[in-house]
């Protein structure tokens, strides 16, 4: 792993009595819309929480441009798991969110994190998730993605994972495999304890599904998760994700 830059906390320090957040975001080729993303993080950046992002070695500006608004910005090797990995490696904060870097979020994300955790019942939890597309048929599957992780207690990384240190401790972290790392880490967390399901959205793009099409990558997304279910590795269901979706 290797920093590009530890920018250090240029905020005030949170409230003694307010968990500090570590926002941990791995990137690659995302110099559309990290920007985007960042820019709704400042707010909690000046309530003293840190943001990290954590490149996997893309060969366009996104390092740059994150450089403008995170707290640090790191190198590590490519792949979700081993990036958001290295973000919690060296993150400072009591609670950990791993967000994607296509994503809006809420103003007062931060205070509904830390309010879910604070109980001490629940160490992890998610938000609900809308895709950027006004389309009968994307906000759809919007609410059905939060509704079928309402009934299994399984969140994806689209709806921005949150959890304790302890928790992330706990679980060892993300399993270091090619595809599904959100999928094992809810199962590994959702015997600690079940998830908080915030109802509050996460508004992410909606690329994937207008660049292949909704019914293509519903289809696509569930045959990897029956694969995954029943056992297939995570590198073969990788194989088949990088045909299906190239």
């Amino acid at each position: 792993m290797r920093a590009v830059v530890p920018r250090g906390r240029t905020v005030a320090a949170a409230a003694a009595d307010s968990p500090r957040i570590s926002v941990i975001i791995p990137a690659l080729n995302e110099s559309a819309h990290v920007l985007a993303t960042l820019d709704r993080l400042q707010a909690l950046r000046r309530r003293g929480h840190e943001v990290i992002v954590v490149d996997g070695g893309s060969s366009d500006t996104t390092v740059s441009l994150a450089m403008t608004a995170a707290d640090r910005v790191i190198c590590s090797g490519r792949g979700r798991a081993r990036q958001m990995n290295a973000g919690a490696e060296i993150a400072g904060g009591d609670n950990f969110w791993f967000l994607h870097a296509d994503t809006q979020v809420p103003q007062d994300a931060d205070r509904l994190i830390n309010a879910a955790l604070g109980s001490g019942i629940h160490g992890w939890g998610r938000f609900d998730v809308r895709l950027d597309d006004d389309g009968r048929l994307l906000r759809c599957v919007s609410l059905l993605m939060n509704l079928r992780s309402r009934l299994t207690g399984i969140a994806t990384g689209d709806q921005g994972l949150f959890m304790t240190r302890a928790a992330f401790d706990r679980i060892g972290g993300f399993e270091d495999i090619p595809l599904m790392e959100d999928i094992a880490a809810s199962r590994a967390l959702r015997r600690l304890s079940r998830p908080v399901a915030l109802r509050a959205h996460l508004q992410t793009s909606a690329r994937r599904w207008r660049r292949h099409g909704v019914c293509t990558t519903i289809l696509t997304m569930w045959s990897l998760r029956l694969g995954y279910f029943l056992g297939v590795p995570a590198h073969r269901l990788a194989r088949f994700y990088s045909v299906h979706s190239g």
